[in-house]
C-alpha cells in the first residue's frame, strides 16, 4: 500500500471548546488516513498540553498568552512573547514541513498560522461560535477555507471561503443508544420523576449554582430530580447547603465524566451557552434552557444561543434572571411536555453529526493538492 504521509499541524487550546473539535478531526484524519501525521501546537502551561497527548498526538508548546483587560504588567510582556512565538512557530514549520495548517483557537493558533501564511502553507479555520474573535477575524483574511457552526457568518468571513460543516462533537453524543431508564438509574435515582440536568462548564457555573440553590426546596416539594455539575470552584459550598437541608432526589458532581449517561438521563437542561455544549445538545436533542455567561468575550454566548431561540429550538433566561425565574421555569416545562418535545424536535434538526468528517475530508482533499501541487509536498 502506498505511504501519504501526509503531515498536518492543528493549533488548538485555552479551552475545550477548542481542543475537543480539534481532537474529533484528528480522530477523523487518522480513521480515514491512518498514515497521516499530525502534529498539535499549545500555548505552554494551558490544559492542551495534557489533553492532547492524553489523547494520543504529540503537542509542542509557545510561551504565549493573551492580552489581560485589567492593566497588568503581563501586557508590557506581551509583544515579546508574541515575537518569540512566532520564531518558534517558524522552526517549528520548518522542521515538519506541514501540508496544512488547520487552527481551531486559543491563544498559539495566531503565531501558528500568521506563518504558515508568510510561508505560503494552506491554512484552515474552525470557528466555533456565531460571533467570532478578534484573532479568527484577522487570520481569516489569509485562510483557504473556514469552517462555521452558525448560518449568516458572512457578515464576519469571505462567503466564499466558508463552509458550514457545525462543530464537531465527541462520538458518543452523536448516535446515543442508552436508554433514558437506565441512565436515571445510573444516577441512583427513580425512573418515574422528572429529571434535570444542570451544567456550567468545567469549572462551574456560579449564576446558575446559586439559582439552583434557591430553586431546590420546591423542586423537592414537587418531586423533581436534579442532576447538578457545580464545577470544581463551588461543589463544596454547593453540597453543603443542600446536604444541610437533608433533601432526597439531588444528585451533585464536582464533574461529570460521564456526560452521555447524564444526557440520556435527562428530560430538561439546563446550561450556558458555550459553542461545544450547544452542538452537543443539538445532536442529543434535548429540550435545554440557555443562561448565557456574561463574562466572555463580545457577549457571544447570548449570541450563541439567540440563534437557536430564533428558530423555537432553545429558551434563553438572562443570567441577570436566572435566580429569580429558574424554578418557575422548569415548574412551567415540567407540566408542558408538548413544549418539551416541540424543543426537542427542533434543536435535533440543527445537528451536524457528520461535522468531524466533513472537517477532516476538506483537510485530507487540501493536503493532497498542496503535495501534488509541491512534489513532494515539502514546505
Amino acid at each position: 500500500m502506498k505511504k501519504h504521509n501526509y503531515r498536518i499541524i492543528i493549533s488548538a487550546g485555552g479551552t475545550g471548546g477548542h481542543i475537543f473539535p480539534a481532537l474529533a478531526v484528528a480522530r477523523a484524519i487518522k480513521t480515514m488516513d491512518p498514515t497521516t501525521e499530525i502534529l498539535f501546537v499549545g500555548a505552554e502551561g494551558r490544559m492542551e498540553m495534557e489533553k492532547i497527548p492524553q489523547a494520543g498526538f504529540p503537542i509542542i508548546g509557545l510561551k504565549i498568552a493573551g492580552f489581560q483587560r485589567k492593566l497588568s504588567l503581563k501586557n508590557f510582556l506581551l509583544p515579546f512573547k508574541i515575537l518569540k512565538s512566532l520564531r518558534k512557530a517558524g522552526s517549528i514549520l520548518k522542521d515538519f514541513r506541514p501540508h496544512i495548517v488547520a487552527g481551531f483557537g486559543g491563544y498559539a493558533s495566531g503565531p501558528v498560522l500568521r506563518k504558515a501564511s508568510s510561508y505560503k502553507i494552506p491554512t484552515i479555520l474552525q470557528e466555533q461560535n456565531s460571533f467570532p474573535g478578534l484573532t479568527n477575524k484577522l487570520l481569516a483574511k489569509k485562510a483557504s477555507k473556514i469552517f462555521v457552526a452558525y448560518e449568516n457568518m458572512d457578515k464576519f468571513f469571505d462567503a466564499k471561503k466558508i463552509v458550514l460543516s457545525g462543530n464537531p462533537v465527541r462520538k458518543e453524543f452523536v448516535d446515543m443508544q442508552i436508554n433514558r431508564d437506565e441512565a436515571v438509574k445510573f444516577f441512583g435515582l427513580d425512573p418515574s420523576k422528572f429529571t434535570v440536568l444542570a451544567v456550567g462548564g468545567s469549572l462551574g457555573a456560579r449564576t446558575i449554582n446559586l439559582a439552583l440553590c434557591e430553586a431546590v426546596p420546591e423542586l423537592e416539594k414537587k418531586d423533581i430530580q436534579l442532576i447538578w455539575q457545580s464545577g470544581k470552584n463551588y461543589v463544596v459550598k454547593m453540597c453543603e447547603k443542600v446536604h444541610s437541608d437533608g433533601l432526597k432526589g439531588i444528585v451533585i458532581k464536582e464533574f461529570i465524566k460521564e456526560m452521555d449517561m447524564a444526557y440520556a438521563a435527562a428530560d430538561l437542561v439546563i446550561s450556558r451557552a458555550g459553542a461545544i455544549a450547544i452542538s452537543e445538545l443539538q445532536n442529543v436533542g434535548k429540550p435545554v434552557v440557555f443562561i448565557p455567561s456574561p463574562n466572555v468575550a463580545e457577549d457571544h454566548q447570548t449570541k450563541n444561543a439567540k440563534a437557536l431561540v430564533e428558530k423555537n429550538a432553545a429558551l434563553l433566561l438572562p443570567d441577570i434572571e436566572a435566580k429569580e425565574k429558574i424554578g418557575d421555569l422548569i415548574m412551567e416545562l415540567c407540566g408542558n411536555e408538548n413544549r418539551r418535545v416541540e424543543l426537542s424536535k427542533n434543536i435535533k434538526e440543527l445537528a451536524y453529526p457528520d461535522a468531524a468528517e466533513t472537517i477532516a475530508r476538506c483537510i485530507l482533499d487540501m493536503a493532497k493538492e498542496k503535495r501534488e501541487k509541491n512534489g513532494n509536498g515539502h514546505s
